[in-house]
């Protein structure tokens, strides 16, 4: 591949789509590079981050831990849950110190997701199941799993599903922490150098402006990977993901994310690590 088209990694979701959407659509400057996009789920690009293979990728801040040596945090593009987040649900409810103490199985959609590793800091101890994240709730739904954590646009839709919140971790958090909790953010690998680092952190975040200032022709674009939910809640769940918190960390985001990645390390959940940002130019 031409050195100068860059492959952008994301998942399949209505906030990463919007906040991709001038990119993919050629709305921005792009300051001579050419961007191909490549989507799939979370936990797969965790994986795939892991070994090196994508050159700019969404991850998870709990997979970020394991990949701090070889990649680095672009200083926008994060999603935050500020008093919200990733929730656990069950048919009934279930004590925090039943799945503390491992007595019922939490499907959870990746070991290497922020949303597990809320889990474990809320309920260490806790005994889980790996599934895809599209199929938790069904499984808890009937049965299979008696609690599971959901993500994406379940975290809308539940209730009507007939589940009930055990604990919503983003709500947690913040009452733990008075911070908003650091779910994914968005990284580039070191050996790109500086330059060619700097023109994919400008076209990225011109793509973000953009969508945010053409909501209703980026929310359009967005809800072809919107997953049942009709416009109002398609565009409720993007302003959740994708807004102030996506422009730029700012002293308190990342602020956030280190106490998530000290409280992690404290808790012996991964190794001990200093987020570093690209610079803005």
């Amino acid at each position: 591949m031409d050195s100068d088209t860059i492959t952008v990694a994301h998942s399949p979701d209505s906030d990463d789509a919007f906040m991709f959407f001038a990119l993919a659509e050629g709305r921005v400057e792009t300051e001579g590079l050419a961007f191909t996009h490549e989507l799939a789920d979370i936990e797969s690009l965790n994986r795939r981050a892991l070994t090196g293979e994508l050159a700019v990728t969404a991850v998870s801040f709990h997979a970020y831990a394991h990949l701090a040596d070889r990649y680095i945090l672009l200083p926008h593009g994060a999603s935050f849950g500020d008093g919200y987040g990733p929730v656990v649900v069950s048919r009934h409810a279930i004590p925090r110190e039943e799945i503390a103490r491992g007595e019922v199985a939490v499907g959870i959609p990746g070991k290497l997701t922020t949303a597990a590793l809320a889990l474990a800091l809320w309920a260490p101890g806790a005994r889980t199941e790996v599934h895809p994240f599209n199929t938790i709730g069904e499984r808890v739904q009937d049965g299979r799993l008696a609690a599971g954590v959901l993500i994406h646009e379940g975290q809308l839709s539940f209730r009507e599903d007939g589940l009930t919140e055990v604990v919503d971790l983003g709500r947690w958090w913040k009452g733990e922490t008075g911070l908003p909790l650091p779910l994914g953010g968005n990284v580039v690998r070191r050996d790109l150098g500086a330059e060619r680092i700097a023109r994919i952190s400008r076209a990225l975040s011109r793509s973000i402006e953009y969508g945010l200032a053409n909501r209703e022709a980026a929310l359009t674009h967005a809800m072809r990977y919107a997953r049942g939910l009709d416009r109002p809640r398609a565009d409720r769940f993007v302003g959740m993901y994708v807004n102030d918190w996506t422009r730029g960390y700012g002293p308190e985001g990342r602020r956030a994310v280190q106490v998530l990645l000290d409280r992690a390390h404290a808790a012996g959940l991964i190794p001990a690590v200093k987020a570093e940002y690209v610079e803005e130019t």
